[in-house]
């Protein structure tokens, strides 16, 4: 089957949903009972106020008629592209959950990280829900990184509003800027390498002074075992380079060398760093 003959049995699909839709709302808001001809322009104005209310009604109301959840295991990724021509990448060990509205195409994303290449669209606009942090686009790519309620928003391309809900404040972003909003409160907007920041999609983990507590928060989503920061003090040591994400061992077996920690495994397979005593 052609690619434009499954975008037009993806867009019959949707028809038909919002075909049962209208059927739900013709149930929500049955029509009157019909009137004597003598009372035809009194029935036509209640019938007009229906239909305004109606109308309200799915404006207000923005109804899901199709939803697909996926979850990717460690060293997994998912590619997903939508009938509208967008894509979403799903990174190791993450988890969402995409649905269609009536009027808006919203992403839930519970964990994980993805990037997303958004087609324009701008009478449906493309929300993503990560926990206290809101995205708002009509048409870009940008990349959504979630270490529970922390989240790391980085645009690419084009421009995307990010909400914090402890605060509720809006900030808008450019391309080659990025927004940290930990635990719902926004922080300040920064210039970045988007292309480093989305290089996970080729197996590339680029790090420039990245805190070692944030640098293992990312390493384990693609490590198997545990991962566990014993000392509360080296959390804050910068750890740059590039590193390839399908060998996790291989940079935690280089940390001792670049950084004042010791590195060992315990019995069930778990990682253990701590602080390097100083021998005297």
């Amino acid at each position: 089957m052609s690619r434009n003959a499954h975008k037009s049995k993806d867009y019959s699909q949707e028809d038909e949903a919002i075909a049962r839709f209208r059927e739900d709302l013709k149930q929500r808001f049955p029509l009157p009972p019909s009137t004597p001809a003598k009372n035809k322009r009194g029935a036509g104005k209640a019938l007009g106020a229906l239909l305004l209310a109606i109308a309200a009604g799915v404006v207000w109301f923005d109804p899901a008629y199709r939803s697909q959840h996926l979850i990717s295991e460690v060293g997994q990724r998912q590619a997903l592209q939508l009938a509208d021509g967008s894509e979403v990448l799903l990174d190791s060990d993450s988890e969402m959950t995409i649905s269609w509205h009536l009027r808006s195409r919203q992403v839930e994303l519970q964990r994980g990280q993805a990037l997303f290449q958004v087609s324009p669209m701008v009478y449906r606009p493309f929300l993503v829900d990560a926990g206290e942090t809101g995205v708002r686009v009509v048409g870009t790519r940008f990349n959504v990184n979630r270490h529970g309620e922390d989240v790391q928003v980085t645009v690419a391309e084009g421009k995307v509003a990010v909400r914090g809900g402890a605060t509720d404040t809006l900030a808008l972003l450019e391309a080659g800027q990025q927004l940290r909003v930990r635990q719902g409160t926004p922080g300040q907007v920064t210039r970045v390498n988007a292309e480093d920041v989305s290089a996970w999609k080729d197996s590339r983990l680029v790090f420039e002074s990245t805190p070692l507590a944030e640098v293992i928060g990312t390493l384990q989503r693609y490590h198997r075992q545990p991962i566990t920061l014993l000392d509360p003090s080296i959390a804050r040591l910068p750890v740059s380079g590039v590193f390839d994400s399908d060998h996790v061992d291989r940079l935690l077996a280089l940390l001792p060398g670049i950084l004042p920690v010791s590195v060992s495994t315990a019995a069930d397979g778990a990682v253990l760093i701590k602080s390097r005593e100083t021998k005297k």
